[in-house]
């Protein structure tokens, strides 16, 4: 038995007196409804939160509006909390409403790489029915560049001919861009070439504000999901900027009996307050404990039989909407949605897209993460591991491997100048060009150019990219090895 049955054991005997609950007993039922609908609306909103999260931090440290662009210009550390950020590229990332500013014109340049989401995450639908989200060589313009123009929910008015259209399903979008780098020690090219993005209102680049791209890295900043009791003041003020669109309408009546409506005050009393608060923090706990399954709901992430790595996307998602479940997590054959995977993915990641996902060798990136040792033991940064790569790994641009914090996803702030190590810091490779990867709390004598710290008492876990996969990455016929506990 878990500590639960007791509790329900003892709330499903409250005692009724000629078919109504006592005094106590009714005071006791209507906690536990507030509770477990604030906990379930939590857990459905989590996409949003995780978001908000994001916006409500980076606006807090770096300013808010369509022309302000935050770039991590000399990489992203662990002073950036952000869910399993990549410290080797450079991150842009900018959050605008389109119900404040109307429809608006993202210029990019050519090779500018990205994606277009809405406050769910979920790709913005490019007209013509070929592309979701992707912006650069997964896109409509196919690294080109060009004008991306972002529509609100409903827009009917006139487009240009000769802009690529996103009809966004929420006012408020999330715009990421990642910039490529050849050599760690020279950004400023990759930083050029974010800073030529332009942002403006449609009809109006003449007058827009002139952009601004403050420098991100290093700042102390905060964009975590949100995960206390003002999740429910931010999902407020969401709802009133997005209205009906943000919901269907049974999860707007679970937000309405919380008392998050529209246009209405949100005054929750002390004890509604308090108890918001235990809901979220109990939601986020709750999504951390889906978070390191690896098998959800029957399907298992494992990416191979043999291994311990996994990968959301490689058994069940293919981002083609004509398979059983889409980028929204929505199965299209039964019109469910699979609420477990949304919140596995959300608590630890964010943004996904048809080219994140493609499975077509060269294009994007191909992902393996590891919560454990070859054991099945949790990574933990008291014990020391190695991870050994095969010769020859297929990845036409780079590979890495990242840590991550399991509190928090964030990167592992572990002393380090990154909590990451790839090929382009050229690791020492055996003689028969396998690469042996070696972490933990102390540097091994002589091979420090192969080392990762971890943090004693700090669990962890990884995640390893491979940029530009080629087919030996998805058939199979390139195994990386598990993480083997050495001490």
């Amino acid at each position: 038995m878990s500590r639960f049955d007791s509790i329900a054991d003892e709330i499903s005997a409250l005692r009724f007196h000629d078919g109504r609950p006592s005094v106590e007993a009714a005071e006791t039922l209507r906690d536990l409804l507030l509770f477990q609908r604030a906990v379930q609306t939590y857990l459905w909103a989590l996409p949003l939160l995780n978001t908000l999260g994001m916006q409500v931090g980076s606006e807090a440290a770096f300013g808010a509006g369509y022309h302000v662009l935050p770039i991590w210009k000399r990489r992203l550390d662990a002073n950036t909390q952000v869910t399993t950020p990549n410290s080797d590229i450079l991150y842009a990332m900018s959050y605008v409403d389109l119900g404040a500013d109307g429809p608006l014109v993202m210029d990019a340049p050519p090779m500018l790489q990205g994606i277009l989401l809405d406050y769910w995450q979920r790709p913005i639908p490019v007209d013509g029915g070929s592309f979701a989200g992707d912006v650069g060589l997964a896109g409509p313009d196919r690294g080109k560049g060009g004008k991306f123009l972002i529509l609100p929910p409903g827009y009917d008015g006139p487009v240009p001919d000769d802009h690529f259209v996103y009809r966004s399903g929420t006012n408020r979008v999330f715009i990421f861009l990642r910039g490529f780098f050849q050599d760690p020690n020279d950004l400023a090219p990759a930083v050029a070439h974010l800073e030529q993005t332009r942002v403006y209102p449609l009809g109006n680049e003449a007058d827009a504000r002139p952009m601004v791209y403050p420098d991100a890295s290093g700042v102390p900043v905060d964009m975590l999901p949100l995960s206390n009791g003002s999740a429910f003041a931010h999902l407020k003020e969401l709802l009133d900027a997005e209205g009906r669109h943000l919901g269907g309408a049974d999860w707007l009546g679970m937000l309405a009996a919380l008392g998050v409506e529209e246009g209405r005050p949100f005054q929750p009393d002390e004890r509604t307050t308090a108890m918001l608060d235990r809901a979220a923090r109990t939601g986020y706990k709750i999504s951390r404990m889906i978070g390191f399954q690896e098998e959800v709901n029957g399907v298992s992430y494992r990416v191979y039989d043999d291994r311990r790595w996994i990968n959301p996307f490689a058994n069940r998602f293919s981002g083609d909407a004509n398979t059983d479940i889409d980028l929204t997590w929505t199965d299209n054959t039964h019109g469910d949605r699979d609420l477990d995977a949304r919140i596995w993915f959300f608590t630890n990641y964010y943004s996904v897209s048809p080219g994140m996902v493609s499975r077509v060798p060269g294009q994007g990136a191909n992902y393996f993460i590891a919560f454990t040792d070859a054991s099945g033991d949790p990574l933990t940064g008291s014990h020391s591991y190695r991870l050994t790569l095969p010769p020859d790994v297929p990845a036409a641009i780079f590979w890495s491997l990242t840590l991550y914090d399991a509190d928090t996803a964030s990167g592992l702030a572990n002393g380090q100048p990154f909590p990451s190590l790839g090929s382009r810091d050229l690791p020492v490779a055996h003689a028969d060009g396998s690469t042996d990867l070696l972490l933990g709390p102390e540097a091994p004598e002589g091979r420090e150019a192969n080392w990762l710290a971890t943090v004693p008492g700090k669990g962890f876990f990884g995640v390893l990219r491979l940029y530009g996969p080629l087919e030996a990455s998805f058939d199979g016929s390139w195994r990386p090895g598990d993480f083997e506990l050495l001490a």
